[in-house]
């Protein structure tokens, strides 16, 4: 008799976890709260574009294609603050000495919400001075996708 109880009790705890571990039979409701950081960091990058290097026929043609690259330069300098380098390297090496060394950068990403400080020309170099505040990048990404956090799930 009291190995009949003993089974029985086994079975009966058996039949109760497995029911309970089967979500398919308990549906649930999930309520979500949106996530907001505490704060915001402000990057900042500045690109650099020689005057006299730049193709063009004319000094103002020479000025408007520095302004143009250093813009550029500066953007790719906040790419590589937000998203970092890729590196690849090789080196080939023969009878203990190296023979040929290779190293290749890149970058890829998009910036968005960055705007412009200040662009001038400081001797023969002309300067572009950019900002990216993770607040805007924060308001033109929560529009897209909105980060949630679990507030409160109810069981029926």
């Amino acid at each position: 008799m009291r190995g009949l109880l003993k089974v029985s009790k086994i079975f009966a705890i058996s039949v109760v976890v497995s029911l309970a571990g089967c979500s398919s039979i308990i549906d649930k409701h999930v309520e979500y709260s949106h996530v907001q950081p505490d704060n915001y960091p402000v990057l900042k990058a500045i690109g650099y574009a020689p005057l006299d290097a730049q193709p063009g026929a004319t000094d103002s043609e020479k000025m408007l294609m520095a302004i143009k690259v250093s813009k550029l330069e500066a953007y790719r300098e906040l790419a590589e603050q937000v998203y970092g380098h890729q590196l690849n390297a090789t080196t080939t090496v023969r009878g203990v000495v190296a023979q040929n060394d290779g190293l290749r950068s890149q970058v890829q990403g998009v910036i968005r919400g960055a705007r412009v400080l200040k662009s001038y020309a400081v001797g023969d170099i002309y300067t572009t001075e950019l900002e990216l505040d993770m607040k805007t990048v924060y308001d033109l990404y929560i529009g897209q996708v909105k980060p949630k956090k679990i507030k409160r799930v109810t069981y029926y």
